[in-house]
């Protein structure tokens, strides 16, 4: 009974700090389920199941070590430091806060001072008149940078598993929360807020377990485009820097932007609507629908009408900087075409001559500007996972 006893208790403890961090993690098998309720009761509620299983082996332990035979206390040495090791590695190295740290120091600078090239993907913010840029490159390690544009507390995240970028306001409740990245969920990056231990997806900034699950994140508007076509747009933007800290990080992330990075996690699937196939989603109001980023690329132009949007997305010719515009301007509905030079808009109603992102050059309808859409390039299956009712 005591070597049953013994057993029971020491697998407990193996598993259960196995399986805290195998539901949260990319693991084989992991990231399919719906698991995040187990995950999220076992991640808070380590401390009595460790007790717990320490308690089961606590006596037979004593036992065996006073009365048992030689053979067997050396086999239960061995499982102990096996026990160790697994403590050791699944609570200081396979954790996600173990594996990316936030930027010891953040360095922003003017174009003319930046060690960017300017072909990188960033992530675009402008508030009340500020303008500062987030190489997807550096947030993509760091999932989460803290910062403030136009004196606006801001949020920006990335995750690469995913694809994913988003801005929000980091306000919960009215008051500036802190996050850390606590693990995934559906492939997912997760945050977990310092305050009531929730948990928040980074794809839809939502608390998807605890204290206060179903809240939600201010969104704030965003973009992604490279850097020379950001600062086409925004001259005097403010570009983040790499922290020299996390050199070899940024390093592995060198190939990211393009698609072709080793990792089987972050590299693009090059064919359509495969798992890991590139699409950009809109989502208005009650409805979302994903685009192809091959037929955008082939098309450059893609003209579409979600419920009580006109979608008009448009793919400069770098073939990486993409815009989201509302093609109705004073109630009208206008339909396009790329222009003969490929830099531009022209209107097929008016003959307006309009720039990518969506401002009235020449014509009849100068100075009129396209309302922005927000719009995010992904993975397809991030998309239709965080959208189940997604259209296509």
């Amino acid at each position: 009974m005591r070597t049953l006893v013994l057993i029971v208790g020491i697998l407990l403890l193996i598993a259960i700090e196995i399986l805290r961090v195998y539901y949260i993690m990319p693991f084989p098998g992991s990231q399919h389920d719906d698991t995040l309720g187990f995950a999220y009761w076992l991640h808070n509620n380590m401390l009595w199941l460790r007790l717990l299983g320490i308690a089961l082996i606590a006596w037979p332990l004593v036992h065996l070590f006073r009365h048992g035979r030689t053979w067997k206390k050396i086999l239960t040495a061995c499982v102990l430091i096996f026990y160790g090791v697994v403590f050791y590695f699944f609570n200081f190295k396979f954790l996600a806060d173990k594996m990316f740290y936030q930027p010891t120091v953040k360095t922003f600078v003017l174009s003319e001072y930046s060690t960017i090239p300017e072909d990188k993907l960033v992530i675009g913010l402008r508030i009340n008149g500020e303008s500062k840029a987030y190489p997807i490159q550096l947030i993509g390690y760091h999932h989460q940078v803290r910062d403030t544009v136009g004196d606006t507390p801001v949020m920006v995240t990335y995750c690469t598993v995913c694809r994913t970028g988003r801005a929000y306001s980091p306000l919960v409740g009215g008051k500036s929360e802190d996050f850390r990245l606590v693990g995934m969920d559906h492939f997912n990056a997760m945050f977990e807020d310092a305050t009531t231990k929730s948990w928040w997806q980074q794809a839809t900034g939502m608390a998807v377990a605890g204290p206060l699950k179903g809240t939600s994140l201010e969104v704030i508007p965003s973009v992604q485009m490279t850097l020379s076509a950001w600062l086409r747009q925004n001259p005097g933007s403010l570009i983040m820097q790499p922290d020299t800290t996390f050199k070899k990080d940024y390093d592995d992330l060198a190939e990211f932007d393009k698609g072709t990075i080793k990792s089987s996690l972050e590299k693009r699937d090059s064919a359509s609507w495969e798992f890991k196939s590139w699409v950009v989603g809109v989502e208005h109001g009650k409805n979302s629908k994903a685009y192809d980023w091959n037929e955008l690329v082939q098309k450059k132009i893609i003209q579409d009408s979600i419920p009580g949007l006109k979608l008009m997305i448009v793919l400069e010719k770098d073939t990486a900087s993409f815009h989201a515009l509302n093609r109705s301007i004073n109630g009208q509905s206008l339909s396009f075409a790329i222009d003969s030079t490929g830099n531009g808009l022209k209107d097929n109603i008016t003959g307006s001559s309009w720039s990518m992102d969506g401002i009235c050059m020449d014509g009849p309808l100068k100075g009129q500007r396209l309302s922005p859409v927000q719009a995010s390039q992904e993975f397809w299956h991030s998309w239709r996972t965080f959208h189940p009712n997604t259209a296509k």
